[in-house]
């Protein structure tokens, strides 16, 4: 399963992509809106865990919009 991380806060993120990996997923991960955004409408993903509120034009709820 692919898995996407939106999250600014990279200590947050790190740790995510940690437990995640070693449930044998496989995780990108974006440190802000446009990034994210980017990578959601580019990449085919089973799954996104999305902050909120990310810096940059988009946030968590224009993403999954």
């Amino acid at each position: 399963m692919r898995v996407l991380v939106i999250e600014d806060e990279h200590k947050i993120a790190r740790a995510l992509k940690k437990v995640l990996e070693q449930e044998t997923y496989a995780v990108d991960v974006a440190y802000d809106g446009d990034e994210g955004y980017a990578m959601a409408t580019t990449e085919p993903y089973d799954v996104a865990v999305i902050d909120r509120m990310i810096p940059g034009e988009y946030d968590g709820l224009a993403i999954v919009r």
